[in-house]
């Protein structure tokens, strides 16, 4: 507690003090043969050349990168001068769910996300270019993508977290657009559940990945996030499960991602 105290002291300070630099760049993606904005957040204050951890925060459904940093997570600049982290906020298009389309040629977020965003970053920012200093999160769509893409792309990954993640989306099986990338439903059902983060779930191995899950107890979204949470204590995959009280919202996601960020900068220290 005293430590979580004192992280949280240190954003409130970087805050006032500092001011993260903020690059909003258009990276191409040759996947999808078309730049995409996203923003990258740099920590200042060090005197000393230093390379850096880096996290990819993934928004939501109908969001974008700049509503990102500008209504939904604010403090971020604040957070990245305190832990001493870059933080890529990427953009993953209105409703693209982070993964390549089977369908749809011009949904390639996963190869963006995880081949082309990535080389990107390490070539120019000072990164630590190392999976051990590199994580992953995001909330809604962006927490089922953030899981998903991490536990296809351990290689790349240390870390991964979800808030109020859809991290299976069979429910939603009209008006979020996922029926455009992989097909209506009905036909189409193992491609919708081989895209879901409870199916792939089953090719974790127990530590592989650093994992963070947190649900608000009024969300929609609570009992498939409880189902995952079983689903991984029966395969015996440690990870952080977090319930509290809280709605489908900016306020919960907002503070949720405090939390999220001081583990993931917990597991770079001890990595």
């Amino acid at each position: 507690m005293k430590r979580l105290l004192f992280i949280l002291t240190a954003i409130f300070f970087a805050d006032a003090v500092f001011a993260a630099k903020v690059d909003t760049l258009k990276v191409y993606s040759e996947a999808m043969k078309k730049d995409i904005t996203c923003l990258f957040i740099s920590p200042e204050g060090s005197k000393q050349p230093k390379r850096y951890p880096t996290v990819y925060l993934l928004h939501g459904y109908t969001g974008d990168a700049r509503r990102t940093l500008k209504l939904d997570i604010p403090d971020l600049k604040a957070q990245a001068d305190a832990l001493q982290m870059i933080i890529i906020l990427a953009d993953g298009g209105y409703d693209s769910w982070y993964f390549d389309s089977p369908l749809n040629e011009k949904i390639r977020y996963e190869s963006f996300i995880t081949k082309e965003l990535v080389q990107f970053t390490d070539k120019t920012y000072p990164t630590v270019a190392d999976r051990t200093k590199r994580a992953i999160y995001g909330w809604s769509m962006g927490g089922h993508g953030a899981l998903y893409l991490a536990i296809l792309h351990k290689e790349l990954y240390g870390a991964a977290g979800s808030i109020c993640g859809a991290v299976d989306f069979r429910a939603a099986t009209k008006g979020y657009g996922i029926e455009k990338n992989l097909g209506d439903y009905s036909g189409h059902e193992k491609s919708w559940e081989a895209h879901t983060v409870t199916y792939n779930a089953n090719t974790l191995k127990n530590q592989e990945l650093k994992l963070i899950i947190d649900c608000g107890l009024q969300d929609p979204l609570l009992e498939v996030n409880r189902a995952l949470h079983q689903k991984l204590i029966d395969l015996k995959i440690d990870h952080d499960y977090i319930e509290r009280p809280g709605v489908h919202d900016n306020t919960y996601w907002s503070k949720a991602s405090a939390f999220q960020l001081l583990f993931i900068h917990n597991y770079f220290s001890q990595s």
